[in-house]
């Protein structure tokens, strides 16, 4: 069964359609890399997943509940769906420790205790136990996107969605961030992850999706998407990002 299926969703801003009938599924335990140029409505479509960004048409179902019903508890459905953005959106003025207890007391009803032990937990695995009372201003970039994989994590998500997690930090810190991502694909964690960086979609991918203009140009197994791209489009992108 498909942990998110995505089902002929188009959107548009005024005139402009960002989504043109894009369908794609993502299977329990697969992780799924969606990559293209820029503008090519990445990062958007990642969005429709938990109701960030509604729809125009089309359908987006996530284990079994529709997203895009009306009666769809939309807070309930993202508490299940973790979400790391590009810019880590760490709350700044609450310490380390406080940024991951927060959600899971206000809409896990976890008490605080329980809260601050599931977090500590997630710090340790991200390899951050001794940054728990630090404010997110403390860190570099690389150590916040880890406390916001963390976070995500604490609300024990069904699913992750990654938006570019990695194209706001400096490049040596890229690969702390893609280390913890790796380790969690092979835990069996279901991911779908908007990326430049080819390197991890080879080692983790299950599928590419490749997008341009709006539009699914490709949703292909990870083997044949880098040998053998079936679009102009798609050879032309790889030949420019693989030849550096």
């Amino acid at each position: 069964m498909s942990m998110i299926a995505i089902k002929q969703v188009s959107k548009s801003y005024g005139d402009f359609q960002v989504l043109k009938n894009c369908s794609t599924e993502v299977a329990k335990g697969e992780v799924v890399v969606v990559c293209g140029p820029s503008g090519s409505g990445k990062s958007t479509l990642i969005k429709t997943v938990n109701g960030l960004e509604p729809i125009n048409q089309g359908e987006i179902v996530v284990d079994g509940t529709t997203v895009t019903d009306k009666a769809t508890n939309l807070p309930q459905l993202r508490s299940r769906v973790g979400m790391v953005f590009q810019h880590f959106e760490l709350f700044p003025h609450l310490s380390i420790a406080e940024n991951l207890a927060l959600a899971q007391m206000k809409v896990l009803k976890r008490s605080r205790a329980e809260a601050l032990a599931k977090g500590a937990a997630l710090l340790a695995r991200v390899g951050l136990s001794a940054h728990a009372d630090k404010f997110p201003g403390q860190l570099s970039g690389g150590q916040q996107q880890r406390v916001a994989i963390a976070r995500a994590l604490a609300m024990d998500p069904v699913v992750m969605l990654f938006d570019e997690p990695t194209s706001a930090l400096d490049p040596e810190m890229v690969t702390e961030v893609l280390d913890v991502m790796v380790e969690l694909a092979n835990e069996g964690m279901t991911m779908m992850v908007v990326t430049h960086e080819m390197g991890f979609a080879r080692k983790v991918a299950n599928r590419v999706v490749f997008m341009d203009a709006g539009e699914v140009v490709e949703d292909a197994d990870k083997e044949a998407f880098f040998a053998e791209p079936r679009s102009e489009r798609a050879r032309q992108f790889l030949s420019k990002i693989l030849a550096h």
